[in-house]
């Protein structure tokens, strides 16, 4: 019979050898533990809590705006002749003299240069850029811009839409930003401050380079950017586009250079002047002689490696680490600036050295932050 009355003195001794042996098991594994450790005081665990989200956001940022890989626009799949821009799911030919005069819908002007003007117009609720030949004079330069567009059509050149040489008008994809012209004023802006950074503006630079690498190893050659005789100049060819990449927009002065049937270029019949030109496209003869277009001799693709250092510094502005960005493409920047055109480096060789700098100094960085923590 199960007794439960009050416990008898041998279960009471029975329960004090249990509770005993209970508490030398405690007291054992409290050895085996060590001396218990203290509390972290509460600042010092808000600081590293602080410092492990900066470290986190600082690679997330780093991985968004660096090192994810640029989709090229999506035009780049589809077949020659054809155009895809923004949403759209299905390339679509391009435009025909018929389209383009009864679905674009022009707007305002936007921008003019000495061989065209430019709409902003909308076609199917999209904005899209319409240029119109200034004046039949320039409609040689007008059609080499349009043939230019038609053949180098890819991920550096901007979009074409469609094209009608009866009206002389061309259609190309609208970017809002601007011209490179406009970097400061973008970048200023309040919502543009997080891509403000030494690491964005180098991956600009780099940008650039790559479509001067293209021009001069295009499908139809060596091609030589010749609208390039200042820095304002230079810059109002380049188109900044939303996801914050760069194309080249102006293609009407591509002259072609074949080193192997020694033909050269000449930017222009005007007497050139100031430091941003290279120094084989300045008048050799000294001022007692008066310029003369048949006297000046040619150059080749190098007058654009010439330049690249001057677009470059403006492009890494005046931001913190911009220059350091700079010291350590001093050499090679160096290199561009030689008198003699065939010791200038290609564009693929500063285009590397960029890449080397910019993986150099992110790996530097977070080397730091590492050790901050």
């Amino acid at each position: 019979m199960l007794h439960c009355g009050p416990h008898t003195g041998s279960d009471a001794r029975d329960e004090l050898e249990i509770t005993g042996d209970n508490s030398m098991e405690k007291k054992a594994q409290d050895s085996r533990k060590g001396a218990p450790h203290r509390a972290v005081p509460p600042a010092v665990g808000l600081l590293f809590s602080m410092a492990l989200m900066n470290t986190l956001l600082y690679f997330c940022l780093d991985w968004f705006f660096i090192s994810r890989p640029r989709s090229a626009p999506s035009s780049a799949h589809c077949p020659h002749g054809h155009f895809r821009m923004g949403q759209m799911k299905n390339c679509s030919p391009w435009l025909s003299c018929e389209e383009l005069r009864t679905e674009v819908r022009q707007l305002k002007r936007v921008g003019e240069g000495a061989v065209k003007r430019v709409f902003l117009s909308e076609w199917k609720e999209r904005k899209v850029a319409l240029s119109r030949l200034t004046s039949l004079e320039m409609k040689d330069d007008f059609l080499h811009g349009l043939r230019m567009l038609k053949t180098l059509q890819s991920k550096h050149v901007v979009t074409l839409l469609g094209y009608c040489e009866e009206d002389n008008t061309i259609l190309t994809e609208y970017h809002p930003l601007g011209s490179l012209s406009n970097l400061e004023e973008t970048l200023n802006l309040s919502k543009y401050h997080s891509v403000n950074t030494w690491q964005h503006r180098l991956q600009l630079a780099m940008n650039y380079v790559a479509i001067i690498h293209y021009l001069h190893h295009s499908p139809l050659g060596t091609l030589v950017m010749c609208d390039s005789s200042d820095l304002p100049k230079t810059l109002s060819q380049y188109l900044l586009t939303s996801n914050f990449s760069i194309v080249v927009n102006d293609l009407d002065a591509l002259p072609l250079v074949n080193h192997s049937s020694r033909t050269f270029v000449k930017c222009g019949h005007r007497e050139l002047h100031g430091d941003f030109v290279a120094p084989e496209q300045l008048w050799p003869y000294g001022e007692d002689m008066p310029f003369d277009d048949d006297l000046m001799p040619s150059y080749d693709e190098k007058i654009d490696i010439w330049k690249i250092p001057d677009v470059s510094s403006f492009l890494l502005g005046h931001v913190e680490g911009s220059d350091m960005v700079r010291f350590h493409l001093f050499d090679i920047h160096k290199a561009c600036k030689s008198q003699t055109p065939a010791e200038r480096p290609t564009a693929r060789e500063i285009l590397d050295t960029y890449e080397k700098v910019l993986n150099l100094l992110r790996e530097t960085v977070m080397s730091q932050t590492r050790e901050m923590l």
